[in-house]
C-alpha cells in the first residue's frame, strides 16, 4: 500500500484548489500584497481563449505575389509571417494565429474580428519605406516614383524619350530605422513622424544630407510619395522627422506600417472566410452539451460496473478535467472544436488507464490474493501497458503537431496539442490521484465483500 498517504492527499487538495480557482475565475487571478495596499504580488489574465470556430471572426489565406518559378526562402516566409502577426497585434487583434502553410502561403486566423477590411489592408501593405534623392524636383504627394532600390544598376534603362519617368536613387531604406514615434508639429495642427536611425543609417543619412543641402529628399512608401521635404542642413545625429500634413490617424497608420517592418515579399489575398459570432456560439453550446452528455455516461458506467473503484475513477476524471481546463486557461491555449475533440479523446485515455488497473485488481482478487496484495500487484502489472499506450499517443501527437506547424493545418494542430496535454495529465491522475484516493477508500471502508465493492 501507499506510504505517506496524508502528504499525497494534501498535494491533491492544493493542486485541486489552484485548478478550481483558475477555472472559476472569469478574467484575472491575483494575490494582494499585504505590505502595500492596492497592489498585487501576482496577477494573471485567465480569460478563456476561444478559437475562430467558437466565437466567429476572420480567416485569411495569403500567397506570395511573385512571378511563377521564383524561389522563396523559408526564412523570408517566416519573416513575413512575423511582420503580419506584429501588425495585426498592434491593431488590437488578440489571440490571432498566423502560420506558414507550405512554401508560398500564410494562413491567418483572427477570432472575434469585426472590421475585416482593416485587417486585410494592413497585412497586404509591403511597407517599403525609401528616402529617395530627387534633386531639385519635389514630387507631388501620392505620385508613384520609380527607384533603383533592389535593382541591378546594369539593368536600369536610361530615360531617353519625352514623358518617360526617370529612375531615382534610393539613399536609404526603412530597414535602417531604429524607432518610430508620432508627435504634433510645432503649430500643433498636424502630426509628424519622428524617427531614429541605426548606426549604419546615421552615417549614410549624415553623408547624404551634408552633401545635398537645399536639395529634395523625397520619402516614399511602397513607391508612393508621402513627403518631399528639402534638406535645410546636415542631419548627422541619427534622428529626423517625416512631414506630410498628416492627421493623427494618418500619422499613426503610417507609423504602424513602418514600425513593424517591410515585408520581404508582397502578399496577395487568395481566400477569405468570415464566421459569424452566432454560428460560433452555436458550435460552442453544442460542444459543451455533447461533452456533458459523454461525461455523464462515462461516470455512470464506471460507478455501476466497477463499484467503489469506479467511483474513485469518477472523482479522478473530474480532477483531471479541472486541471486540464486550468492549464488551458492559465497558459492561454486557444480552444477550438478540434481542440475540444482532442481533450475528450484524452479523457478516454485517462479512463483506459483506470480500467486496466481495476481489471488487474479484480483478476488478482479472483486468484485468491489479499486486498492489499491485489492492489499492489494490479498497479505493478498494469503500469507497463499504461505507459506504453500513452507514450505512443504522445509521440503520435508530436508528429501531428510538427506536421500541422509545417503545413499550416490549424485544425490538426489544435487537436494534437490538446490531446498531448490531456494524455500527459491523465498519466498523473491515474498514477497519483486514482491510486491515492483508492488507498484512502480502502483504509476508510475496509471492504470484505468483494462482489459488492468490486463487482467480482
Amino acid at each position: 500500500m501507499i506510504r505517506n498517504i496524508t502528504n499525497r492527499i494534501l498535494i491533491i487538495l492544493i493542486v485541486l484548489s489552484l485548478a478550481l480557482w483558475i477555472d472559476l475565475s472569469q478574467e484575472t487571478i491575483s494575490l494582494p500584497n499585504p505590505f502595500d495596499a492596492g497592489t498585487n504580488i501576482f496577477e494573471r489574465d485567465v480569460a478563456p481563449r476561444l478559437g475562430l470556430d467558437l466565437q466567429g471572426g476572420l480567416q485569411v489565406l495569403l500567397e506570395a505575389d511573385v512571378a511563377e518559378g521564383t524561389d522563396i526562402s523559408r526564412e523570408d516566409m517566416e519573416t513575413a509571417r512575423g511582420i503580419v502577426e506584429n501588425r495585426t497585434n498592434a491593431l488590437g487583434v488578440s489571440d490571432n494565429q498566423i502560420q506558414v502553410a507550405g512554401t508560398t502561403r500564410i494562413v491567418g486566423e483572427f477570432p472575434g474580428v469585426e472590421d475585416a477590411d482593416a485587417i486585410l489592408d494592413i497585412i497586404q501593405q509591403t511597407g517599403l519605406l525609401e528616402f529617395v534623392d530627387t534633386g531639385d524636383v519635389a514630387p507631388e504627394i501620392d505620385t508613384i516614383l520609380q527607384t533603383d532600390y533592389g535593382v541591378d544598376p546594369s539593368t536600369i534603362p536610361a530615360a531617353t524619350g519625352e514623358g518617360e519617368q526617370p529612375i531615382y536613387h534610393t539613399v536609404m531604406a526603412g530597414k535602417d530605422l531604429r524607432s518610430i514615434a508620432v508627435s504634433p508639429d510645432q503649430l500643433g495642427t498636424n502630426y509628424v513622424i519622428d524617427f531614429t536611425l541605426t548606426p549604419e543609417g546615421t552615417i549614410t543619412f549624415g553623408n547624404h544630407t551634408a552633401a545635398n543641402v537645399g536639395k529634395v529628399l523625397t520619402v516614399t512608401l511602397d513607391k508612393r510619395v508621402i513627403s518631399a521635404p528639402r534638406i535645410n542642413s546636415a542631419i548627422t545625429e541619427g534622428a529626423g522627422i517625416i512631414e506630410g500634413n498628416f492627421t493623427a490617424e494618418e500619422a499613426n497608420d503610417l507609423a504602424l506600417k513602418l514600425k513593424y517592418g517591410s515585408l520581404p515579399i508582397p502578399l496577395k489575398v487568395v481566400e477569405t472566410r468570415i464566421i459569424g459570432p452566432t454560428l460560433g456560439e452555436d458550435s460552442l453550446q453544442k460542444s459543451l452539451v455533447a461533452g456533458l452528455i459523454g461525461m455523464t455516461i462515462v461516470i455512470l458506467f464506471m460507478g455501476i460496473y466497477y463499484r467503489m473503484p469506479g467511483i474513485v475513477a469518477d472523482l479522478s476524471i473530474l480532477f483531471y478535467a479541472a486541471i486540464a481546463f486550468a492549464i488551458f486557461k492559465y497558459f492561454h491555449f486557444t480552444l477550438t472544436l478540434p481542440g475540444i475533440a482532442g481533450f475528450l479523446l484524452s479523457t478516454g485515455a485517462a479512463l483506459d488507464a483506470n480500467i486496466l488497473i481495476f481489471e488487474r485488481i479484480k483478476e488478482e482478487l479472483r486468484n485468491g490474493r489479499s486486498l492489499n496484495q491485489a492492489v499492489d500487484q494490479g498497479w505493478t502489472r498494469a503500469w507497463p501497458s499504461i505507459w506504453e499506450s500513452n507514450l505512443a499517443t504522445i509521440v503520435t501527437s508530436i508528429i501531428l503537431l510538427v506536421f500541422a506547424s509545417v503545413f499550416g493545418a490549424t485544425i490538426v494542430k489544435g487537436f494534437s496539442l490538446t490531446l498531448m496535454i490531456g494524455v500527459a495529465i491523465s498519466i498523473f491522475t491515474a498514477v497519483f490521484v486514482t491510486r491515492t484516493l483508492l488507498a484512502l477508500f480502502l483504509q476508510t471502508f475496509k471492504p470484505t465483500n468483494y462482489e459488492r465493492w468490486f463487482g467480482i
